[in-house]
């Protein structure tokens, strides 16, 4: 999995509107996959959850509001950001739309550059290490640009499995991660590893951040997984 491919879903059932906004997506780098209607986001987000969604509100057979409220109502789904595309200009439809859960409101017609400067921010705040930021925790350091790790200043070799479960622990540092759920977020869906494998590899991170006498910072939850403290 590659930690500078980000990837965006498009909501949206106008057809010249969608593939105005995929093609600056891309133009941005980012990997994005389409939708035209809300049971086919639905079906997409099952097959492979996605960075960040951007989710036209008025569509056909499931509204982008319905849409939202599924999202954020699921444990596996609700960190991910969701930008609400709207030509609903009443203060009203705006706060009905976070309060579903949405994580940013656009008003029909939008500014482009205006919008991208919007999935920027939502994807530094749910995806830093992708974005080039230093995550740190518990006297770990991680630079996403270098993959440099240190813990307590000493540098913590790693091989690129090991490197990535870090990554994906400090990102959401606390939350617990199921074996599936790392499976998918690591190795990637395409790709069959038996869960037992990720164990392996929690094992082997475990000790190179213990390498220096450190307390182990991976906390495993029994009967469910790993979390980072």
């Amino acid at each position: 999995m590659s930690l500078t491919a980000m990837q965006v879903l498009l909501v949206e059932d106008e057809p010249a509107q969608r593939e105005v906004l995929a093609y600056n997506l891309e133009a941005e780098g980012y990997a994005v996959r389409r939708a035209e209607n809300g049971e086919e986001a639905m079906l997409l987000i099952e097959e492979q959850s996605p960075d960040l969604i951007i989710l036209d509100w008025m569509m056909p057979l499931l509204s982008g509001i319905e849409v939202c409220r599924r999202v954020k109502s699921r444990p596996e789904t609700r960190d991910i950001p969701v930008i609400m595309l709207s030509a609903r200009s009443e203060e009203v439809d705006a706060v009905r739309g976070l309060d579903t859960g949405a994580d940013d409101y656009v008003v029909k017609p939008y500014n482009l550059r205006e919008l991208m400067a919007r999935v920027r921010r939502q994807l530094r705040r749910s995806r830093p290490a992708a974005s080039g930021e230093v995550l740190e925790f518990a006297g770990i350091a991680l630079n996403a640009e270098t993959h440099r790790v240190t813990r307590e200043g000493a540098e913590v070799k790693l091989g690129p499995t090991e490197y990535r479960l870090l990554v994906t622990l400090m990102e959401k540092p606390g939350r617990v991660f199921s074996r599936d759920q790392l499976l998918d977020l690591v190795w990637g869906r395409d790709i069959y590893v038996d869960t037992r494998t990720v164990d392996v590899h929690i094992a082997r991170l475990r000790k190179a951040l213990s390498g220096q006498g450190g307390d182990d910072p991976i906390r495993t939850v029994r009967g469910t997984g790993y979390a980072l403290g």
